[in-house]
């Protein structure tokens, strides 16, 4: 859904010194991921890997009530983190001659993209998000009243919708009726889960079998991640945390979200995994096991993007990049879903990387102009995050 706390990442981008290979350090980052929890963040876990070496750790409650641990091993909602799978089910389609990256969606999908916008938009602008189609998620709450607004929020809202069901035409529907937001392969796009509901429904047409199914057998399984999956039903299962929604304050104090059903963004966002597997997926990645040389240099090249945040980003195909001053490029996503998030970012030669996951979400109270408030873990986590991506003696 979400990008995840799009300060931290700027002040990765912007604060961080000449990146240095420094192996961990497990003292430095046991300290680290606690400062998260003491920050504010009931719970926090992560996987950091230098080459062969690895450091997993955790840091607070899974659950608030009972003070049951949380633990690295734990499953999690990971957001738009699925993406990047649903990416590389489309380029393996494109590898194997069933889809045309620069064929415009209206060759496949008339119904959904019809006339001269069907014709103008390419898949490609679709995974890059530079096909100036609208996000749904406004137009689902005016229509659906399931969706809250910023100003409408509120908790029996958000409750009145854990098992709701939605149809993936009918959310493209709205979408794609709404103002265009940008002209097809414009910069900067304009981030949208809609571009994403149509990459899986374009997956279902030209391979026969569910998206769903698709990313599973061609991505999870060849990737052999273990603790990942699409979820077909509202549950979490097999350990996991508690997923805390605080709506910046106006639910108070934060609620339990981890049982929702996901079709609301479906294989745009309802990826539930673990940091190991994570990190296991972008390695691979990264290495050219999961799509070929050729596609992951699609996956690549980058365009700017805006974020659902209004953040600027670099963006490839269902790849963000993150530059870090010593020339150091990572490669990766972030995500949310309500009360939960991750990041997983790995450096382009493969050997450093890094998944965390938190179950606290918008943590921000807003002042009176709307504006979010500054929380200390707005501190924390970018700490975190740099330390486990370029090592000791970049803390902030």
């Amino acid at each position: 859904m979400q990008r995840l706390d799009q300060r931290s990442i700027a002040q990765i981008d912007h604060e961080t010194t000449a990146a240095v290979k420094n192996p961990l350090d497990p003292t430095e980052l046991n300290t680290a991921i606690d400062k998260v929890h003491r920050a504010g963040m009931p719970g926090v876990f992560a996987e950091v890997r230098d080459g062969d070496q690895v450091w997993r750790g955790a840091a607070g409650v899974a659950d608030v009530s009972t003070g049951r641990p949380v633990t690295p091993d734990m499953r999690h909602r990971v957001g738009s983190i699925t993406k990047t799978f649903t990416a590389a089910a489309v380029l393996q389609q494109v590898e194997s001659g069933q889809i045309g990256l620069d064929t415009p969606i209206g060759h496949y999908l008339p119904q959904l993209v019809p006339g001269e916008r069907g014709n103008a938009i390419t898949v490609r602008m679709l995974i890059n998000h530079t096909s100036g189609l609208a996000e749904y998620l406004p137009y689902a709450y005016l229509s659906l009243k399931a969706f809250p607004r910023l100003s409408d929020t509120t908790p029996k809202s958000l409750d009145d919708h854990r098992f709701t069901r939605f149809h993936r035409t009918e959310l493209i529907g709205m979408g794609v009726r709404a103002p265009a937001v940008g002209a097809p392969g414009g910069t900067p796009g304009i981030y949208s889960n809609t571009n994403y509901q149509l990459l899986c429904q374009l997956l279902e047409h030209v391979t026969g079998t569910t998206a769903e199914d698709c990313i599973t057998q061609n991505v999870i399984e060849r990737a052999g991640l273990r603790d990942t999956e699409l979820p077909d039903g509202p549950h979490v299962s097999e350990p996991h945390s508690q997923m805390y929604e605080a709506w910046f304050g106006m639910i108070e104090p934060p609620r339990d979200y981890s049982i929702y059903d996901m079709s609301w963004v479906g294989p745009a966002a309802s990826l539930i995994s673990t940091v190991a597997d994570l990190n296991r997926f972008y390695g691979l990645l990264l290495a050219g096991e999961i799509v070929n040389r050729s596609s992951l240099a699609e996956m690549q090249r980058t365009v700017p993007v805006i974020s659902q945040e209004g953040k600027k980003i670099t963006y490839g195909l269902g790849l963000h990049k993150m530059e870090v001053p010593g020339h150091d490029t990572f490669w990766g996503h972030d995500g949310t879903v309500w009360g939960a998030g991750a990041m997983s970012m790995t450096r382009a030669d493969g050997k450093r990387q890094m998944s965390v996951a938190v179950n606290l979400m918008r943590w921000n109270k807003l002042d009176s102009s709307g504006k979010p408030q500054h929380h200390p873990i707005d501190d924390a986590l970018p700490a975190f995050y740099q330390l486990a991506m370029c090592g000791s003696g970049n803390a902030l």
